[in-house]
């Protein structure tokens, strides 16, 4: 096992984010606690303490971390989708990085978390500024704000579904398809939509 000593001049928050990870990977959140960060990272009990003044500090820099790696994921799949078939590429993308890393994905948004984190907020408003510009680009004309929450919860509720074992999860190529599919059909049902709504009585 490491040494305290082994961590200065500010390597302790990265070995404490470090062995963060790596206890998620292993055990998931349960095993999440300052006290195992510390033995994992070989410190004192009360050394991560001097990064993170709680758990729930300390998960949301570990969130953050997260949001970061999501977001450089999608733009790795495509920097700037404009078409139905680029934006179902991105969803395929979202669901497969949280099927790739479960634990990290649940901690990034289902773990009590500091809401004020500065890091964790910028971290997250980058992912959604991503996601905001792909509604622009693939719906030119409608209004972004409420319609990029609309595609993020699609895709996220997709990535949730996958995870929880509600969809088939059996080979990358059933998950691609499955959302692939979804994805496509919000844009094949959206101008019928469009039309009923337009000649509905009022």
């Amino acid at each position: 096992m490491p040494q305290a000593t082994a961590y200065h001049h500010g390597d302790l928050r990265a070995a404490c984010l470090r062995a963060a990870r790596e206890l998620l990977e292993e055990d998931g959140s349960a095993a999440l606690s300052m006290r195992a960060v510390a033995r994992r990272a070989g410190v004192s009990p009360t050394a991560p303490y001097r990064h993170f003044p709680e758990r729930e500090a300390l998960v949301s820099a570990v969130a953050a971390e997260g949001y970061r790696e999501l977001t450089d994921y999608l733009a790795a799949t495509h920097p700037s989708p404009a078409t139905p078939d680029e934006l179902a590429a991105v969803a395929v993308a979202y669901v497969r990085f949280a099927l790739d890393h479960p634990a990290l994905f649940r901690a990034m948004f289902a773990e009590p978390c500091d809401p004020d984190n500065e890091e964790r907020l910028a971290a997250t408003e980058a992912i959604a500024e991503y996601v905001r510009d792909i509604v622009r680009r693939a719906f030119p004309g409608a209004d972004p704000d409420p319609l990029w929450t609309s595609v993020w919860g699609l895709v996220h509720g997709l990535a949730f579904l996958h995870l929880d074992g509600k969809f088939d999860t059996s080979s990358p190529d059933v998950v691609a398809n499955q959302v692939r599919s979804t994805v496509l059909a919000l844009f094949t049902a959206a101008p019928a939509l469009s039309q009923t709504a337009a000649t509905r009585p009022r």
